[in-house]
């Protein structure tokens, strides 16, 4: 199977590489068209700000190629905020696979933002999920959410319910590091390699 990790400016690449090797899997890092377009599984990782990691797909013109991708695709942080409409973040247009808007956790007492360490996920709803039990722990860095839409398939909750997932068709986005989520965030990675059901 050849697994493919995209290559642009926000790519949190190298902790991603090591989560799929602890779980047997070797992947290419590139910003190839044709590599990315013949791999039977793309991950979108992301980390930092929407705008200029926008700004990077575009530049390698990732931007159009990744919303007519028909194999599995996962994004990951920054990589789930980008396949939606619109981010708060710097009023940055998304790639529009999901159409859903990405907020700004308010500041309010007791609600630190950035959210930063572990919290649970519920209302799993997808063979993303097989074998990871409700409630189970998975670490978030991240000041911005997508809301609840009919492509959640996780929640969280921070002052307020979000999609800890979506999923529509053969795009699938964790707001969560599934590379820092230990056993969870694994078994959530294993799922994604052996992902036959896209329902």
């Amino acid at each position: 199977m050849k697994v493919v990790l995209l290559k642009y400016n926000a790519g949190n690449v190298q902790s991603v590489l090591y989560a799929l090797e602890r779980i047997g899997v070797d992947a290419v890092v590139t910003d190839d068209h044709d590599e990315i377009r013949s791999a039977d599984r793309v991950l979108f990782p992301g980390v930092g700000e929407a705008l200029s990691a926008m700004q990077s797909l575009q530049e390698k013109n990732l931007d159009k190629l990744i919303p007519e991708l028909k194999q599995p695709v996962l994004g990951i942080c920054v990589g789930l905020q980008l396949l939606c409409a619109h981010s708060e973040e710097r009023d940055t247009k998304g790639l529009g696979v999901f159409d859903v808007k990405v907020k700004r956790f308010s500041n309010r007492p007791n609600l630190k933002v950035p959210q930063i360490g572990w919290n649970a996920i519920y209302g799993l709803q997808s063979a993303l999920f097989k074998d990871v039990k409700e409630n189970s722990y998975i670490y978030y860095v991240h000041s911005y959410y997508a809301e609840l839409c009919p492509w959640t398939i996780a929640r969280s909750e921070y002052g307020m319910e979000y999609s800890a997932s979506l999923h529509k068709d053969n795009f699938y986005g964790v707001q969560f590091h599934t590379e820092k989520s230990a056993d969870a965030g694994e078994q959530i990675l294993r799922n994604f390699i052996n992902i036959t059901d896209r329902k």
